[in-house]
């Protein structure tokens, strides 16, 4: 199992320990100076004039929840391949905060004046930076170790006469993973319009979350004659496909869904892809490619068997 390191756990909650400290810092400084309501909703027109309101100490504890939030899931799934994406994030939301508490100081001197725009902008620049910061961090963490391959010798096969036709197909689903994808697609909509600015952004998060999370919630693995496909249950699209002719093998695998993968849906890591919907049982392929594509299902090994038996008809195993 590739798992995260302590190193580079601690790597990913780095820039937002930092990001906390200069927007809280920032708020103490600039209390006095701050209204007792911020202006954190702004509205599309009207020249993004604000629309709604929090108070400080409220604004703070969001806030300061947010970034905590946002380091805990980074912490606990990332990769090394993707630290430049924490830092990013981090970079993003830290830097939108920081341009929030920024617009809504009170000079009495100036006419206050807000530029959603502008602040999104320099939000994306401390993204930039902060996310090119993370990838050269990514040297500090040494790369994962590709999987040990099996024996092929061990990978089931299913005797199969040369006139015969077979196939396998089977549903497999993850109730909590519905849950989670319903709850988003529900709260998403509620969010951008209730929530405080940037508290809105996690209803967009939701809609990322949501949508491939309900397609991908449960999958039909089907083993035929033209090799391995793995697609939704409920819509067409999205669909993987591993034809025959890319088959070097295939096993039975126990596989830790967040150990392995760093969660469930359909999931990309250093020399392999999966379709995981739960801990235990798997199906892996082993392609040309060197890569290994899985995916969690009851009865992996007949799949495994069946699919080892037609790629070795078809001249590959």
């Amino acid at each position: 199992m590739n798992r995260a390191t302590p190193r580079l756990r601690a790597l990913a909650a780095l820039p937002f320990v930092l990001a906390l400290a200069v927007h809280l810092l920032l708020f103490a400084r600039w209390r006095d100076e701050l209204p007792d309501e911020l202006a954190t909703h702004f509205s599309l027109g009207d020249g993004g004039q604000p629309d709604g309101w929090t108070g400080a100490t409220a604004y703070a504890l969001i806030s300061t929840g947010l970034l905590l939030g946002l380091a805990a899931g980074w912490t606990a799934f990332v990769r090394r391949g993707f630290l430049w994406a924490a830092w990013a994030t981090a970079g993003f939301a830290g830097g939108l905060l920081v341009q929030l508490l920024r617009a809504n100081r009170v000079d009495e001197f100036e006419v206050q004046v807000f530029s959603p725009g502008m602040d999104l902008g320099v939000a994306l620049a401390a993204a930039a930076v902060s996310g090119a910061a993370g990838w050269v961090l990514t040297s500090l963490v040494p790369a994962e170790a590709p999987a040990a391959r099996p024996d092929p010798a061990d990978d089931p096969r299913l005797p199969l006469g040369a006139g015969e036709a077979a196939g396998w197909s089977r549903d497999t689903g993850s109730r909590t993973l519905t849950a989670l994808a319903v709850l988003a697609l529900v709260a998403a909509p509620v969010v951008l319009l209730l929530a405080p600015w940037p508290g809105a952004l996690l209803g967009l998060l939701g809609l990322v979350i949501g949508v491939p999370g309900l397609a991908l919630a449960r999958v039909r693995v089907t083993v035929d004659r033209h090799g391995l496909t793995v697609r939704s249950a409920l819509v067409p699209r999205p669909r993987v496909r591993v034809p025959l002719d890319g088959v070097a093998g295939a096993s039975v695998r126990e596989i830790d869904a967040v150990a392995d993968f760093g969660g469930w849906g359909y999931r990309v890591r250093a020399h392999r892809t999966g379709v995981v919907l739960r801990s235990g049982e798997a199906l892996v392929v082993r392609r040309d490619s060197g890569r290994e594509f899985a995916v969690t299902v009851p009865d992996a090994r007949t799949a495994a068997a069946l699919l080892n038996a037609l790629a070795e008809r078809h001249g590959k195993v």
